[in-house]
């Protein structure tokens, strides 16, 4: 009635075998053996006939080469485009339960529905994944005649709809939907049933008539199609996911301020920051300890203090306004780090969102009481049939499949890519970088070229926007304060001369198109003014430039101050920071060693929170309590 799968515990012994098959079965998502989809690609059963066949045989070479030209059939009269050989391919990936790495541009959007489709008609409840609602709405919108030319119907999920309106959009054929979204609603559903779907006990309940099943929202994790899977599956997986209830305040908001008066009184000899992560020094825990003795109450336990004082200090050195949240309505909102899109209904744990609301001087929120939580590695694994598309999974091939059992499958291009690599050039100061930045931009300018310049954070961009203003050039800007304009930015993005300033909410899930004449001025070129912490995401927005065959260039300009060096490269950084220019081998040595230092650090959380969220779900088991 719930159906899901029950993924094993793993022991040292399981680890070595799984590495083995891995490499072992790379012929599984070999480039030829795939490609031997295209030939079976052809019309040759009716559509209730091939609807039976997959319900009864699977996904068959035969069976899914007539389905997927019904599907490509149905798309060219319905909406206009027909499948690529290439997509094909790597549609027949994503049915064997791969993620499909298919250059940028290359539409993996329409290549999911080669799989969402043929899943359906085997009956199959399918869940296509995408990072945020924007995605979703648009492709739910986009492809609807497309499926429902094949008789299947379409649903989409975004945030704010009603339960009544999510349940009727789950019991559709294929649902759109964020993967926020869709894991807070299984959480949900875990509350309705109290732990784990318990087969037997859901089909007595039923017969009896007190299932509740008309409480569930969702109908199972069945088959689940993941987008910009790198981003979800491995980005996004370093915190859990808590659903939660909000309580009363009044108490808790005393002591938060009383932390923060504390932490204001810390120097910096009391703390030090290593890998995006604060600690107290021995004089720090002294010191905290001499502040609270006269406070009494919660502040006589030295533990409790040290914890209370740390949350505080990192909600002041760690947490900045414009970078990891805006104050807006008199509300703080935090900015997702990775799509650059605000999430207005999250907030930060132990206190932490509630010391930020203080610092800012807005309405202090009630504290929230856990009523359920689960991490991405543990939610994603529970689907029967798991599979992804990216333009970026290489790089993370190894822990996909370690923890996800997922293969990567590099997908061929259509058509040659003519993306130009500029060579980067690194600056000691950041001033002297938004000089060579406007400088860059101007060149392209008076050749009516179009640019997209990247940043990391809505202030960085917002200087940007200064710099250009002062400069008398006329540009669009992107950020989660504009996120009501993105897609109208975006669309005019490839326009002759534009200039479009964005955060990372341009580097996933657009597509620009080149206006007429824009080819023949070079294409889009992509101007990179800070690196990310892995060089995935910086690869998702050169991939903005030169797709589907089209000319386009790309560079990166940068600082050896920019906080990604400066963080996890300190030495080196405070070193360079002296220099008017950086030579190029130093600066790319420099950002490689912080990048892999970062990622690195990144990579340990995610095994800590996924051992951690197994450690928790054992001794809730053992409890009694399921999860």
């Amino acid at each position: 009635m719930y159906p899901e799968r029950d993924a094993p515990r793993e022991g040292a012994l399981d680890r070595l075998l799984a590495t083995g098959e891995y490499h072992a079965g790379r012929w599984r998502s070999s480039r030829r053996r795939l490609q031997r989809i295209v030939a079976a690609t052809r019309e040759s059963l009716a559509l209730d006939e091939l609807r039976a066949r997959l319900r009864r045989e699977g996904f068959t070479e035969e069976l899914t080469g007539a389905a997927f030209a019904l599907v490509r059939a149905a798309a060219e009269r319905t909406i206009g485009m027909r499948h690529f050989d290439v997509q094909l391919v790597g549609g027949w990936a994503l049915l064997q339960g791969m993620v499909a790495e298919m250059e940028t541009g290359e539409g993996k959007t329409l290549t999911a529905t080669l799989a969402a489709a043929t899943a359906a008609l085997a009956g199959r409840a399918v869940h296509v994944i995408t990072v945020n609602d924007y995605l979703a709405e648009r492709d739910a919108a986009a492809l609807r005649p497309l499926y429902e030319a094949l008789g299947l119907t379409v649903g989409c999920v975004k945030h704010g709809i009603d339960p009544e309106a999510r349940r009727a959009a789950y019991r559709r054929d294929i649902v759109y939907c964020s993967n926020k979204e869709i894991t807070f609603d299984y959480l949900r559903d875990r509350l309705a049933l109290g732990g784990r779907p318990r087969p037997i006990a859901q089909r007595i309940a039923a017969l009896a008539g007190t299932g509740g099943a008309d409480k569930l929202l969702l109908r199972g994790l069945q088959f689940a199609i993941v987008d910009e899977a790198d981003s979800v599956l491995i980005d996004e997986a370093r915190t859990p996911l808590i659903l939660s209830s909000k309580g009363d305040s009044t108490k808790e908001e005393a002591v938060y301020r009383q932390a923060l008066e504390l932490a204001r009184a810390l120097g910096p000899e009391h703390f030090r920051v290593e890998d995006s992560a604060l600690e107290l020094t021995a004089a720090g825990s002294e010191r905290v300890r001499a502040l609270a003795a006269p406070l009494g109450g919660v502040w006589s336990g030295p533990r409790r203090s040290e914890l209370l004082v740390r949350q505080a200090l990192t909600a002041l050195e760690l947490f900045d306004r414009d970078k990891h949240y805006l104050v807006r309505d008199d509300k703080v909102q935090i900015i997702d780090e990775y799509t650059g899109r605000l999430m207005p209904d999250r907030s930060w744990e132990q206190g932490l969102h509630q010391l930020i609301e203080i610092k800012e001087g807005v309405e202090v929120t009630g504290r929230h009481e856990t009523l359920a939580r689960i991490s991405y590695q543990r939610f994603f694994r529970r689907y029967q049939h798991l599979s992804g598309m990216t333009g970026t999974a290489a790089e993370v091939a190894g822990e996909l499949w370690a923890v996800y059992r997922l293969r990567v499958a590099r997908i061929p291009t259509n058509r040659p890519v003519r993306r130009a690599r500029l060579p980067d050039r690194v600056y000691g100061r950041a001033e002297d970088k938004w000089r060579a930045v406007i400088e860059a931009i101007e060149q392209r300018h008076l050749v009516s070229q179009p640019v997209l310049v990247g940043t990391r954070s809505v202030a960085a961009s917002e200087r940007l926007a200064s710099l250009l203003e002062s400069a008398g050039l006329s540009f669009r800007l992107l950020n989660a304060r504009q996120d009501a304009d993105e897609a109208a930015i975006v669309a005019d993005a490839g326009q002759p001369g534009r200039i479009t300033v964005a955060t990372n909410m341009a580097g996933r899930g657009t597509d620009i198109k080149l206006a007429a004449g824009v080819a023949e001025r070079g294409g889009l070129h992509v101007i990179c003014t800070e690196r990310h912490d892995s060089g995935r995401i910086d690869r998702q927005l050169f991939g903005r430039c030169g797709r589907q065959g089209d000319p386009g260039s790309c560079e990166a300009i940068l600082a050896a101050d920019d906080d990604l060096a400066a963080t996890h490269a300190k030495l080196p950084s405070a070193w360079l920071a002296n220099m008017e220019r950086v030579p190029s081998r130093t600066g790319r040595l420099l950002y490689w060693l912080a990048q892999r230092r970062a990622e690195a650090a990144h990579s340990r959380a995610r095994r800590a929170l996924l051992q951690m969220d197994e450690s928790l779900g054992d001794m809730l088991a053992f409890s009694g309590r399921g999860e």
